[in-house]
């Protein structure tokens, strides 16, 4: 609806114009309409008439008018307009659209939201990607949910998206894991055996040693090392798929970071950055003449050991990203990634790619907090809470919702006693009692034998009170809201706009009196379970958007 405003709207400013200055030989400016920020001044607003006054001689309020005058709507999408402040132009539409917008909602049904794109781009979203040295913790499961949930976001408008785990099982790390996990069962032997001083101490591997020694008892004396750290690999890694299964999460894609040294691609893009005069020696090391690309200052690729850096890695992981045809790059990263990206990117750009196609969408830690104070929840584990004992506490839904209901770059607490509740004071709660609550009112009308009638039967033009219309509005704007996420890369806004529109049903369906669903007048009754469907219809996509349960019973 949007989109025909603003057209209405470029016409009437073109008509506006050329009757001022028939003579005018510019570029008309692009006409911007947005939705209005309060009822009173109207649905939409419009700033056009300011941005053309000075260049016309008019005043803009005077402009304003003669292109709220000059507006052609053959089809009546506009009741009226008023011009506003210095020149705004404010549009009212007409209550026949709002029912055509709810008619449109029921007739979409669960495509309600979805939408295309004229530039579809592939598009991979790396997230989690944690090494099997340990179970997911609190700080893998905002960027597990965050990258779910912008894949989603970017299918739902039209791109095709792979989703990739990129992890390294390989390394002095995984060595120090398998010596770790010797120790552990050494000591569970009975022997006396002490955990070098760079050992993994979590109490996971006090698990895995325990299921090791019930299973080989004695012989696992005699095992080489790459016994060790292949048994702690293989479990760790199931402990890391089930926890991402129980969250809903799943992969198209694993790309073992090993594989780039293997097939040799660390050292061709070496080679490629020296041949460009990006690589000088210092200090026995090899480095990235970043200054040269306007970075502030040289990083190490290769030290001194011979040993590459996790820089270099990066780079020819992400030329490997472009090699596989793949259009926009988005990397779900912590804030310690922050000084990183940039020279992946210029690393990136330097062998022939556009940097500006790699995006980091980076996001900050998260405290757990009960009672006001900082919790440390884990028995299992050393000093950090793991994903499986959140879920175990609040469940898949509680958290994803809580975990992308504010931007990605805040830190946030996450308050298990409000997560715990189940009451209106809890978010998911609330928009997921507002979809149940429609059920049963669908549940109740059926009961009563009252059909669900087709879309284009519903006597919308019954819904005349202003919350009706108010309610129409909100969920008229949810695909705009779909997109708009989508594109900044902010799926809070979803989150933040359910719980905006369950708060309005509620609102609605408290007044008993005002706003009875089932009632002895059955055009009005029709209309209103028209609007109840509509709603439970925004409400369960969005929340299945999200990666949530859609209930219809609570």
């Amino acid at each position: 609806m949007r989109e025909q405003i603003q057209k209405l709207l470029g016409q009437a400013v073109e008509r506006a114009v050329c009757e001022i200055d028939p003579d005018w030989g510019k570029a008309m400016p692009a006409v911007q309409v947005t939705r209005s920020r309060s009822p009173e001044h109207g649905d939409f607003v419009s700033s056009v008439a300011l941005a053309l006054a000075k260049q016309l001689g008019t005043p803009a309020r005077d402009l304003a008018g003669r292109i709220a005058g000059a507006i052609l709507d053959s089809e009546g999408l506009i009741e009226r307009t008023e011009i506003g402040g210095p020149g705004f132009i404010n549009l009212f539409l007409s209550k026949l659209r709002w029912h055509d917008t709810l008619k449109a909602i029921l007739e979409a049904g669960e495509g309600w939201g979805l939408s295309t794109t004229d530039r579809p781009e592939r598009t991979q979203v790396e997230f989690v990607s944690a090494n099997p040295t340990g179970p997911l913790t609190v700080a893998h499961a905002r960027n597990a949910v965050l990258g779910d949930v912008l894949s989603r976001l970017l299918e739902a408008v039209g791109h095709p998206v792979t989703r990739e785990y990129y992890f390294n099982n390989a390394g002095r790390q995984m060595r120090t894991l398998g010596e770790s996990l010797r120790v552990r069962c050494e000591q569970e032997l009975g022997r006396e055996a002490e955990l070098p001083e760079d050992a993994y101490t979590g109490a996971y591997l006090e698990e895995i040693a325990r299921g090791l020694v019930a299973e080989h008892k004695q012989e696992l004396l005699d095992a080489e090392p790459a016994f060790f750290r292949d048994a702690a690999e293989k479990a760790i890694s199931a402990l890391i798929e089930t926890s991402l299964e129980r969250l809903g999460i799943r992969f198209d894609v694993r790309y073992n970071e090993r594989s780039l040294y293997d097939e040799g691609l660390v050292e061709e893009t070496l080679e490629t950055l020296r041949a460009r005069d990006l690589v000088f020696e210092a200090d026995g090391a090899q480095w990235f003449r970043a200054t040269a690309l306007g970075l502030e200052r040289d990083r190490v690729l290769v030290r001194g050991s011979g040993e590459a850096t996790y820089l270099l890695a990066d780079i020819a992981y992400h030329r490997e990203k472009f090699r596989r045809g793949f259009e926009r790059i988005i990397d779900v990263v912590g804030a310690d990634h922050f000084d990183q990206m940039p020279y992946v990117q210029a690393g990136t750009a330097a062998l022939g790619h556009q940097a500006e196609r790699i995006e980091a969408v980076i996001y900050q830690f998260v405290n757990l907090r009960q009672g006001g104070e900082v919790v440390k929840m884990s028995t299992r584990a050393a000093s950090f809470v793991t994903l499986d004992e959140l879920l175990d506490r609040v469940g898949p839904d509680v958290l994803r919702y809580f975990m992308i209901e504010r931007r990605a770059d805040t830190h946030f607490d996450f308050d298990l006693d409000l997560a715990s509740e189940r009451s209106e004071r809890n978010p998911v709660y609330k928009i997921q009692y507002a979809h149940a609550r429609m059920c049963s009112i669908e549940r109740l009308a059926l009961e009563r034998g009252l059909a669900l009638l087709p879309p284009e039967r519903v006597p919308a033009s019954r819904l005349e009170l202003p919350e009706e219309i108010e309610l129409v509005k909100k969920i008229g704007r949810y695909p705009e809201v779909v997109r708009r996420a989508a594109e900044r890369r902010e799926p809070q806004e979803v989150a933040r706009y359910l719980l905006t529109v369950a708060t309005a049903f509620h609102t609605y369906v408290t007044d008993g009196t005002r706003h009875r669903v089932l009632s002895d007048d059955p055009d009005l009754t029709q209309a209103r379970l028209g609007l109840v469907r509509a709603i439970r219809a925004t409400l369960g996509n969005g929340l299945r958007l999200l990666g949530m349960q859609a209930p219809e019973r609570m």
